[in-house]
């Protein structure tokens, strides 16, 4: 058996994480996926180098390149524009990310592509969009995270400043599923009507829609209440009021609970446990089991009340005290017997030889020339008929450019000239 894309060609004008993302998830489905690097490489491989002072092995790099073959074009040089029209009449989807006027600079446009090949599923990812006043400027996942709200969402500060999400770049990877999702889709219209079509992701689309309900709007009951934040917003931006003071004023629109015992995470004895129950009968569940009266579970029970907010506060020493008593281990055991969600926190390089992790197959193992035996994330989803599967490592820069130019009918001089 093969994968589901298995025939797919896809060439990949990409660097850093979103696109790069994409196409190794498409080469898992079995798509045969070439990455066009400049001479000089993705600067992601030269990113948290994996072999400290020998450049070129970046860890996300290798991550995200999997699976794919490597060749470098100079798309400055004139005569690569053969190359890339031959590549592109002999492949069914073009990915590219890019500020919007490069492509057509590089005669990387849809147009110009779509002139080469009527049928190809050509992806491109820009930052915020092809119009408005911010298309025109470059951007990565930490300003995604900004213009977008979700930093400030988050509501981390360090000496008052608003910080990012940074133990991923979830604007990117949500990106890299999107374009994923969508190129599937196409090819599966395409497979319908026979033709081909642009796409368009954003990794501003992309941010908001991780917020969905926050950016969610009722006009009959938030018109006013936003109304009133945004103008009040504008008048502290004003006067120079610090971020503290202009979080101080969100929450006013936020209704919210002093704290929530429910789904949060508690330092045990030897660890830390998170637990989340996100329905009353499951919060019931945690209540019973440690043996705490909530006056939540009330008849008339008011979450917004002055005494819900003094409740509340009265009841977090009171759940951190009893959970500070057992083991992880204990606790696991407990809440699994009373239904309570419930997991331990853990470090990512903890679960390369996590059992459930490997149970899952979640783990794949390669071998490098240069790197010996790598270990990386498995696909993220299975699929009975048509099974995904790694087959090879990330390319050496360059490394298939002979290899997939010469099959292409270009002698070695040409070939040296353009890549």
């Amino acid at each position: 058996m093969s994968g589901p894309l298995s025939g797919i060609r896809i060439i990949e004008f990409s660097q850093i994480i979103a696109a790069p993302f994409a196409g190794s998830m498409l080469s898992d489905m079995g798509a045969e996926v070439i990455k066009i690097e400049p001479p000089t490489g993705d600067p992601w491989r030269y990113a948290l180098e994996i072999i400290p002072g020998v450049p070129g092995y970046g860890r996300s790099f290798f991550a995200l390149n999997r699976g794919k073959k490597g060749i470098t074009l100079d798309l400055k040089n004139p005569k690569t524009q053969i190359v890339i029209r031959k590549l592109v009449e002999d492949s069914d989807v073009m990915i590219i990310n890019s500020r919007p006027d490069v492509p057509k600079k590089l005669k990387l446009d849809y147009e110009s592509i779509k002139s080469y090949n009527s049928k190809i599923i050509y992806c491109s990812n820009t930052a915020f969009g092809r119009s408005g006043p911010d298309s025109h400027r470059p951007g990565y996942d930490l300003i995604a995270q900004a213009i977008s709200g979700l930093m400030s969402s988050e509501n981390k500060t360090i000496n008052g400043v608003p910080q990012p999400i940074q133990s991923s770049a979830v604007a990117d990877f949500t990106t890299g599923l999107g374009m994923a999702w969508s190129i599937c889709a196409a090819l599966f219209h395409r497979e319908k009507t026979g033709l081909g079509q642009k796409i368009e992701t954003t990794l501003l689309g992309s941010a908001l829609s991780l917020q969905n309900g926050k950016f969610f709007e009722s006009n009959t009951f938030d018109n006013e209440i936003r109304a009133e934040f945004k103008e009040n917003l504008n008048d502290m931006k004003e006067k120079g009021s610090s971020y503290m003071d202009i979080q101080e004023e969100y929450q006013k629109m936020n209704y919210k609970t002093a704290h929530n015992h429910y789904y949060r995470t508690y330092q045990v004895k030897n660890g830390i446990i998170a637990v989340g129950c996100l329905s009353e009968p499951l919060r019931k569940k945690m209540a019973d089991t440690l043996g705490i009266t909530d006056i939540r579970f009330d008849e008339g029970y008011d979450q917004y009340s002055d005494e819900a907010l003094k409740s509340n506060e009265k009841l977090v020493k009171i759940f951190e005290a009893h959970m500070n008593k057992k083991t992880v281990s204990d606790w696991l055991n407990i809440f699994d017997k009373a239904g309570v969600p419930s997991g331990e926190v853990k470090f990512v390089e903890e679960l390369t030889d996590n059992p459930q992790v490997i149970e899952n197959d979640l783990v794949k193992e390669l071998e490098h020339p240069v790197l010996g035996n790598i270990k990386m994330v498995g696909p993220l989803v299975k699929m009975s008929e048509t099974p995904l599967s790694i087959h090879l490592p990330a390319p050496e820069l360059g490394e298939h450019s002979n290899e997939v130019l010469k099959k292409l009918g270009f002698d070695d001089d040409l070939i040296s000239e353009v890549t």
